[in-house]
């Protein structure tokens, strides 16, 4: 039995290690989605509408933000490894690789919102049971989007930054300029949507502003710590004298890294269909929707840093050559991920009844959003472990395997599902939200298959 458990739970030491890198980054998480929350609900105490308006745009930002974390993950990869093989000029050009892919996400998604915001915004609006004011969302939604497109660059380059930072085994200053970055989102938000202190009453736009001004606070920090310190952040040392990559490694990157920009851009836009499919049963589901992911948001933050730990510490044991050192403590990353996912899942389950209150919102809005609380409870343990085996694979290089076990595994299986039963059934929403999520069962097993199979377990910069 002693044997049997050494596979799955570490020493202190192990546990010393893992702590040193997730607590930060839960730490910022869950004050990152603390506020997150405190906005929504702000936001949803100026009414149903506008907090349905903002929604709905921050589901189209969400792929978005999945197309730069995607984009930057795959050169990601590779810095992860080189610092572990001790190669800064390796991370140099990583680093680079990122703004050069960040600079033109942003690019395209600003090309794309502009022209077409009113189009997409609309997909979203459909008559529900209440009398909820359809053009009123629209506007609103409107009103908070043009803002929003100001923050983007802010966005891109935090990223590119804090991700370079972590996988140099730096977790603390992106903390600390998160954290820094949610206080003032919080505090101009209080003052911008509600006009204290002689200020406009603002609304949503008070609440666009916030988020820009504090992505922009976010990205002063860890753009002057970065440079200011470069003893400390070798990398950074003539990153900007030319955007140069070398030939082979940025082919290496393309062919790594595009599968994950792909796959995140395909996954956040599969997730934006779902919940385009749960819209169909009215504007009161969108708000059910927001309400419910803001708050889980905030429960996943625990395997949302394990997943980030697997990338950083298993990606540098793998850089460093240490294969079964990486397959050990992978094992045991995925064993806590599972373990503190089901805590907090029975956490979430206990308070799903009692979290939606909090809100300005229908009595019928905050019954859906508890029944959707529930079942995302329910199922944490198993998203918990999913998480975990997608940074696996990644940290791995095994791009294309993790591309069919996240986006193709959506689009084959779940959106279609959701298609198919918001448009040709009249089942209740909760019961086609359940049905697409029973899909994750049939994932655990693919994941389960690819951990026993062992082919991430690759040396990527052995030879560079």
């Amino acid at each position: 039995m002693r044997g049997f458990l050494g596979k799955f739970i570490g020493d202190k030491n192990f546990y010393r290690r893992v702590f040193a890198v997730t607590l930060p980054i839960i730490l910022q998480n869950v004050i990152t989605n603390f506020v997150s929350l405190l906005d929504n609900v702000m936001v949803g105490q100026i009414g149903t509408e506008q907090m349905t308006g903002v929604s709905i745009v921050n589901q189209l930002l969400f792929v978005f933000n999945l197309c730069i974390f995607g984009g930057v993950a795959g050169p990601g990869i590779f810095s992860a490894q080189f610092y572990g093989k001790g190669d800064i000029e390796g991370v140099k050009y990583s680093f680079r690789a990122k703004f050069i892919i960040a600079v033109s996400v942003v690019a395209v998604f600003i090309g794309v919102l502009i022209p077409w915001h009113d189009q997409l915004i609309s997909l979203f609006i459909h008559e529900g049971q209440e009398a909820l004011d359809l053009v009123a969302t629209l506007n609103y939604g409107k009103q908070y989007l043009w803002i929003m497109l100001i923050g983007l660059p802010a966005f891109a380059l935090s990223n590119c930054y804090a991700s370079s930072l972590r996988e140099c085994g730096e977790t603390v200053l992106p903390m600390k300029a998160g954290v820094a970055a949610v206080i003032v989102n919080c505090a101009l938000n209080y003052v911008l949507i509600f006009g204290k202190f002689g200020m406009p009453v603002l609304g949503v736009q008070g609440a666009a502003i916030a988020t820009v001004i504090s992505r922009y606070v976010e990205i002063a920090i860890l753009v002057v710590w970065t440079h200011v310190h470069k003893e400390r952040n070798k990398f950074i040392v003539g990153a900007y004298k030319s955007l140069y990559v070398p030939k082979a490694l940025a082919l290496d990157i393309a062919l790594k890294g595009a599968p994950l920009l792909i796959n995140e851009g395909l996954w956040s836009a599969g997730m934006a269909i779902l919940n385009q499919s749960y819209s169909t049963r009215g504007l009161e589901v969108v708000s059910a929707v927001n309400i419910s992911s803001t708050v889980s948001n905030l429960f996943f933050c625990a395997f949302f840093a394990f997943g980030n730990a697997v990338s950083i510490l298993v990606g540098q044991l793998l850089g460093a050559g240490e294969l079964e050192k990486a397959k050990d403590e992978d094992r045991k990353l995925i064993t806590c991920s599972v373990l503190t996912s089901t805590f907090f899942g029975i956490v979430l389950f206990f308070t799903a009844k009692i979290i939606p209150d909090l809100y300005n919102t229908t009595p019928m809005v905050k019954e859906i959003a508890s029944q959707f609380l529930m079942v995302n409870a329910f199922f944490m343990p198993i998203n918990g472990f999913i998480h975990t085996v997608y940074f696996t694979l990644r940290c791995g290089g095994k791009t294309i395997i993790t591309f069919i076990f996240d986006s193709a595994f959506v689009w084959c299986l779940s959106v279609p599902m959701a298609v198919l039963l918001s448009r040709l059934t009249g089942l209740y929403v909760i019961y086609i939200f359940i049905a697409v999520y029973s899909l994750d069962f049939i994932k655990t097993g693919l994941g389960i298959y690819f951990l026993k199979k062992g082919s991430w377990i690759n040396n990527l910069v052995a030879e560079k």
